[in-house]
């Protein structure tokens, strides 16, 4: 969809660094990442596996198998429309910033500051979610393997390890994040690929297809149909996030006014059509609904492993998960960091200094790494006393994340024709395209705060719209105490750098 036509002959002259001078910033990170690493670090992020698997339950009683695969199909459309206007805007402007950055030039410093705190918390919110949900795996598979009765202190300290594993992945540089996203996108196509084999060829009985494409189930307590239905929609709309990670990595990127957009329209696709297939298979082999939906184990996925593959085939597709989860969280943090340390260059968080600090021998913000886990990890410490808490608390991912990329998208419509698109731009189809996307940005969000079990209490409240609301006071109180004092973006390139750049690249 993307119109490229009049600068295709010479966006592979594209100089990144004159690029990123012309919006006030200078080279600091190591530009060592290519197009194809730049897909990889959003597809890494997103992870069907990890969101398929994790949620499978849910959606297996918020409206079953015909739900999960209709919903999964349509979030994935409205995604993908999202997707492709967000690149258009990343095109324009290619900084480790990213959407606050965004939304600042194109609509002032007040969006700016909102969009960045949408997004700086929900990717630490997404740490958290991502890397508790691959600590509670493992507790799962110690169970299965040496008989460890998982509570809520062992899944910390497994859940403190991996922070601080990949706190120390991140700090080796960009090179080594390039390499473990790359093994990542073959690790999970090849994961999908296994576990679908696995189950199709097993000697059991599998589902029919009418069932699967057409078998409706209500657990939730609702009598509406309608309103299952958009609960059901949830197993994707949070999958489908963080592939925003392409535009906080575009200063790492070669000629990312092309790769990351790029980047971010093809992880949507690919993880798309890999989730569906996924999901299909589950479904497939699933052998007693009520067994797996209601299983001991906790996971349902699990389930249907152990039911199919007895308990060796389990363990063995759990650790293909497992380290799924784990890339996940590696490229999460590789993301989250880049806007800490993008968030305080421009002076907008407190202590700024430090966490835009990049090392000079790696060209790495370690102190921006290390914040983001250990934030996460602060996060979660309610889910010690109260499973709700926690909830409330990573809900901010997916509250946080899709306003924060309808933002810039809205803001662009609003600039009309004075809008200036970079090298990858939709050209003609920039406006019907970014209208449905900024409809069904606002549309998931309203879903995502709907109570989604009856009867409705403290523990099964969805405390994300709570969360939303805090999120939008925190930035408010931030803005009044802070940020209308210390926050700037710089002046764009002077005249002569401008036309410099233009004659280069244009």
């Amino acid at each position: 969809m993307s119109s490229v036509s009049p600068r295709k002959a010479a966006h592979a002259g594209l100089d990144d660094a004159a690029a990123l001078a012309e919006h006030g910033y200078k080279q600091e990170l190591a530009r060592r990442m290519g197009p194809f690493g730049n897909f990889a670090i959003s597809f890494s992020v997103i992870c069907v596996l990890a969101g398929g698997m994790s949620l499978f339950g849910f959606g297996m009683k918020t409206g079953g198998p015909a739900i999960m695969l209709g919903g999964w199909a349509a979030v994935g459309l409205g995604t993908l429309l999202l997707g492709l206007s967000l690149a258009d805007v990343t095109s324009a402007y290619p900084t480790s910033g990213g959407l606050y950055y965004m939304a600042h030039r194109l609509g002032g410093p007040r969006w700016g500051w909102v969009t960045g705190w949408f997004n700086l918390l929900g990717l630490l919110g997404a740490i958290a979610g991502i890397d508790y949900g691959a600590a509670s795996f493992i507790a799962a598979f110690a169970n299965l393997q040496w008989g460890i009765t998982p509570s809520p202190g062992t899944t910390m300290v497994i859940f403190a390890c991996i922070l601080l594993l990949h706190g120390a992945l991140n700090t080796f540089g960009v090179h080594v994040v390039n390499v473990l996203n790359s093994i990542s996108v073959w690790w999970q196509l090849g994961g999908v690929a296994l576990i679908v084999g696995l189950l199709a060829f097993a000697p059991v009985e599998h589902q029919s297809a009418e069932f699967v494409f057409t078998h409706f189930n209500n657990g939730t307590g609702f009598d509406s149909t309608l309103y299952v239905c958009l609960i059901g929609c949830l197993l994707a709309g949070y999958t489908f996030c963080g592939y925003d990670a392409s535009s906080h990595l575009s200063e790492e990127t070669k000629q990312a006014q092309m790769a990351a957009p790029r980047g971010i329209v093809r992880a949507i696709i690919v993880s798309w059509v890999a989730g569906f297939g996924l999901l299909v298979g589950m479904l497939f082999a699933i052998q007693d609904y009520d067994a797996t939906l209601n299983t001991t184990t906790g996971a349902a996925p699990a389930q249907i492993f152990l039911d199919v593959l007895g308990v060796g085939g389990a363990k063995a597709l759990l650790l293909v998960v497992i380290v799924a989860m784990l890339f996940c969280g590696n490229a999460e943090t590789a993301a989250a960091s880049r806007m800490v340390y993008a968030f305080s260059r421009d002076k907008a968080l407190p202590g700024w200094n430090t966490w835009r600090y990049v090392r000079p021998r790696t060209q790495t913000p370690i102190f921006a790494v290390w914040l983001s886990v250990a934030v996460p990890f602060l996060l979660a410490i309610p889910a010690l006393k109260s499973p709700a808490a926690y909830g409330a608390i990573t809900a901010i991912n997916a509250v946080g994340m899709i306003p924060a990329y309808a933002i810039p998208v809205f803001l662009a419509l609003r600039k009309g024709s004075s809008y200036k698109p970079g090298p990858w731009t939709l050209d003609k189809a920039r406006r019907p395209v970014g209208i449905a996307a900024v409809l069904y940005a606002g549309s998931i969000t309203l879903v995502f705060c709907l109570p989604q079990v009856s009867p409705i209490t403290t523990e099964t409240f969805n405390y994300a719209g709570v969360t939303l609301l805090a999120a939008l006071f925190l930035a408010w109180l931030t803005w009044i105490t802070q940020g209308r004092r210390k926050y700037q973006i710089p002046t764009l390139g002077s005249a002569s750098q401008q036309a410099d750049l233009s004659s280069r690249v244009v």
